[in-house]
């Protein structure tokens, strides 16, 4: 190799080491101030930092896990102090779950669900950590707070289940008040737990475990702090009969969560 072709060589090769060393500093850099700014209680690096901490940006991580139907895991949705939270709120009210009439659209007791749960109040919605959960909800689901329902908390002990079932509504008397559920964020509030997964049998190509068993699907393990978020309509607006879910049976533990489904319209 001639002299000059050397020389050009070494230049480039010292610009392109140069150029991956500054790209790699950059992101450790920018790394760097993502912890500094969302972990350091008082340090403020943004504009609307206090905003930015209640949404948990840079804590949750989105994970797309079907298309069809349209399924996301939100890992570190909520605290672990926000799931305590929930879990204190609703302890003293838990009763029997109930299944929504299609007739009177009133809670009827029903052997497809055997946990025991309640509703927060309209009242409690306006607690500023409720709140905060909630407009949460409404940015990751790009859905207006006011087109929620009241959210509702969950106990399944060992042995109860909730048998597959579609959150839209087939009956007209439900959808009176708000229109059709178009989503719906089940957020989980307990760790530990045998069994227990939300199953999708429609989504997915594979197997997967639901309550010790495998079956065609796919499952989601409880996990503190959690959430899954999905659709039951599809981009067509039309019901997606494939949104179809259930929650498996308990093993062992207690599997706490809350849910929250959201309208086409203002339901408050």
């Amino acid at each position: 190799m001639a002299p000059a072709m050397k020389i050009v060589f070494g230049l480039l090769t010292f610009v392109t080491v140069g150029m991956i060393i500054g790209a790699f500093l950059q992101l450790a850099f920018i790394h760097k101030l993502e912890v500094e700014s969302y972990s350091r209680p008082g340090t403020i690096r943004l504009e609307n930092d206090r905003e930015a901490e209640s949404l948990r940006l840079g804590y949750v991580k989105p994970e797309i896990i079907s298309w069809f139907p349209r399924i996301i895991v939100l890992h570190n949705f909520l605290s672990m102090e926000e799931c305590d939270y929930l879990r204190a709120i609703a302890m003293p009210r838990l009763q029997v779950s109930t299944v929504v009439d299609t007739k009177t659209g009133k809670g009827i007791k029903s052997d497809v669900r055997t946990s025991s749960g309640m509703f927060l109040s309209p009242n409690e919605r306006k607690y500023p950590m409720i709140q905060q959960i909630e407009k949460r909800i409404s940015v990751f689901a790009q859905v207006p707070v006011e087109n929620g329902e009241l959210m509702q908390v969950l106990r399944y002990e060992k042995n109860q289940f909730y048998k597959p079932h579609h959150d839209y509504f087939s009956d007209t008397f439900n959808l009176k008040r708000g229109g059709q559920r178009i989503a719906t964020m089940l957020m989980y509030l307990s760790d530990n737990v045998e069994g227990g997964e939300t199953y999708f049998p429609l989504a997915g190509d594979g197997d997967c475990i639901c309550g010790g068993k495998t079956m065609k699907g796919l499952s989601v393990k409880p996990v503190k702090g959690d959430a899954i978020l999905f659709w039951s309509m599809g981009l067509d607006g039309q019901s997606d009969p494939n949104s179809i879910h259930g929650g498996c049976e308990v093993l062992s533990g207690e599997k706490w969560s809350a849910t929250k489904w959201m309208r086409q319209k203002v339901t408050s």
